[in-house]
């Protein structure tokens, strides 16, 4: 019967069960042991002098979990410099919801994806420190545990939010409406699913295609979350963990993805493999970014202590030379591109956000920020807003900083201009998305799992 059963299994799902198996049998020894434990010292007492009450008690061994074990730097084959991000999960995976899609949330999508994408979104006039506002109904807990990655799907007519976090989780909120089927899934607009087996640090989707979200994980996961099938697929599986990915701007099944290692890799959906591999940098690739404008062109951000901009037309070999190499004292967490891609702004563990401008991206401004986010909290990465004046990146006072850019053709000056505080955001917002085609729509992820949505007043 159970070889029956199994046979209609999917890979996913049969892995699933089989971890399922182990961390019950490990948990049944560590109960086991508990016992014998707990046994003993009672009969210590017993034979005891005097009064265990009055001694002092001993702090209690630190038990290790089977999620640790699985997710050892040495068996995940993790370097010791991986990214700050990287940190060992503790505690069993969480058993998912389920492994496929809501019904009435990728009909939803679907339907919005079908709308014929607007022109870019205009910002003229808007005053970010004036106008964004966040009410109690905009904030909910849509995964638990530490965000990583955030994504404001590209949908003309509606807004909704996927996080993935350390655990593997994948949360969908619908912000502007609630979505709720028969099976109680999407209660208050919140859909959770766990398609990874490890932390989540991006999740991708291309405005030309919608309905396929992308997501990968440090285990070395790509996963597909394909609405018109209502399925998670996994079309990736690396023996290295995966720490960055990003579309295409002309081809939404080519996905440009980054290792621990510095390796850039081209996956191309369609062929089912990594079809290019390039030495781009010397330790963990952190984020990757395409020129809105300039589709050959795209900029990547490393732990070896610098951005980098490449022309896709020289990479024909796997050492290639970039256009254009920017130092930091310390590892770049981000770096993208400005909306009209004549900028670029990094985020680096020196305490600087620093914006790029010129025909070689020769002149540069340096803003001080505090990055230091600690152990437990994901570290910033600031993103531009929907113009070319505005970043926003967190900060430790659980607020949002709003760094206003400006200049001409000879000059660049950058400073932090405003920032937004709400008694409603109860925790640090770490990283964040612009809606891009809502102007004034801003979501920021935080290391508890919520998601705080700002909006224009």
């Amino acid at each position: 019967m159970a070889s029956r059963q199994a046979a209609g299994l999917t890979d996913y799902e049969r892995l699933r069960e089989e971890n399922i198996r182990r961390n019950e049998a490990i948990l049944a020894t560590l109960r086991r042991k508990a016992d014998e434990l707990s046994a003993a010292i009672k009969s210590s007492s017993k034979r005891g002098r005097g009064r265990l009450s009055n001694q002092p008690r001993k702090k209690p061994a630190a038990k290790t979990s089977p999620g640790e074990l699985r997710r050892s730097l040495r068996l995940s084959q993790l370097p010791p410099s991986h990214s700050p991000d990287a940190e060992p999960t503790p505690g069993p995976p969480p058993v998912p919801r389920s492994t496929s899609f809501s019904s009435l949330l990728a009909s939803s999508i679907i339907e919005s994806a079908s709308l014929a994408p607007p022109a870019k979104a205009r910002a003229d006039g808007f005053d970010a420190g004036k106008e964004l506002v966040l009410t109690p109904a905009n904030v909910r807990k849509v995964v638990p545990d530490r965000i990583l990655g955030v994504r404001v799907l590209p949908l003309v007519d509606r807004t909704v939010v996927a996080a993935g976090n350390k655990l593997g989780n994948i949360g969908f909120w619908v912000v502007d409406g609630m979505v709720e089927d028969e099976d109680d899934d999407g209660a208050d607009g919140l859909f959770e699913y766990l398609p990874h087996r490890g932390p989540v640090p991006a999740i991708v989707a291309h405005p030309a295609a919608p309905q396929k979200i992308y997501s990968c994980s440090y285990e070395g996961e790509i996963c597909l979350m394909d609405l018109e099938k209502e399925s998670f697929n996994m079309i990736q599986l690396c023996d290295y963990p995966v720490y960055s990915l990003c579309q295409a701007p002309d081809s939404p099944s080519c996905l440009y993805f980054g290792d621990g290692n510095g390796e850039l890799k081209l996956l191309d959906e369609r062929m089912g493999k990594v079809s290019s591999t390039w030495d781009s940098h010397d330790n963990t690739i952190n984020s990757i970014d395409f020129h809105p404008e300039k589709k050959h062109m795209l900029a990547t951000s490393s732990t070896d202590r610098t951005a980098r901009i490449w022309d896709l037309r020289r990479f024909k070999r796997k050492k290639e030379e970039s256009l254009k190499v920017l130092k930091h004292n310390r590892s770049v967490q981000s770096a993208y591109f400005s909306p009209s891609g004549s900028m670029l702004a990094t985020t680096s563990l020196d305490d600087t956000v620093r914006v790029f401008c010129g025909d070689d991206f020769d002149r540069s401004h340096i803003i001080k920020h505090n990055n230091q986010t600690g152990r437990w909290i994901s570290t910033f990465k600031a993103i531009w807003g929907w113009n070319d004046t505005d970043l926003f990146i967190g900060n430790m006072r659980r607020a949002i900083d709003i760094i206003s850019v400006g200049g001409d053709d000879s000059s660049l000056s950058a400073s932090n201009s405003a920032s937004l505080e709400s008694e409603h955001m109860t925790a640090i917002p770490c990283r964040f998305s612009a809606h891009p085609y809502k102007v004034g729509h801003l979501a920021c992820a935080s290391s508890g799992g919520k998601v705080f949505f700002w909006t224009r007043a």
